[in-house]
């Protein structure tokens, strides 16, 4: 497997086709992002699910691709609509992860995303602070 395959997988990914996250993952999978860490492909599955079922729409939108031997790593763009978040409307952030593949297949994968993008910012009392925040440090 190659970074090429992982993105086309996530390309067409969604809660009705979780199955295909076992062609790209290895067995002993390692995945971590800002919120979680999971092990083993069971768990990660459990939390695609979990994610999946939490969400009205989910996508990936992926952007520039590098791989040099066994290490990848991807920049993209996940646009997500949530019913508590961001009062139900369309929130995009932007990541990268770090891919370690072995024996074809995924064996590490670590998300960097920003947090506040993603959930903070979008919440009433706190986004606002967060805005606030932002605005003065920016002048």
């Amino acid at each position: 497997m190659d970074v090429e395959t992982f993105t086309k997988a996530y390309n067409e990914l969604d809660g009705s086709n979780l199955e295909v996250l076992k062609t790209v993952y290895h067995e002993d999978v390692v995945f971590e992002d800002p919120v979680h860490k999971v092990c083993g492909l069971p768990s990660l599955l459990t939390y695609f699910s979990e994610m999946f079922s939490n969400v009205s729409e989910c996508r990936f939108d992926i952007g520039d691709v590098c791989q040099s031997g066994s290490l990848g790593y991807v920049t993209w763009t996940m646009t997500f609509i949530h019913p508590r978040i961001n009062r139900g409307q369309a929130v995009c952030v932007d990541g990268t992860s770090h891919l370690k593949f072995l024996d074809g297949q995924v064996i590490y994968h670590r998300d960097y995303f920003d947090m506040g993008q993603m959930i903070y910012e979008h919440l009433p009392l706190l986004g606002s602070a967060i805005h606030f925040i932002k605005k003065r440090l920016a002048t």
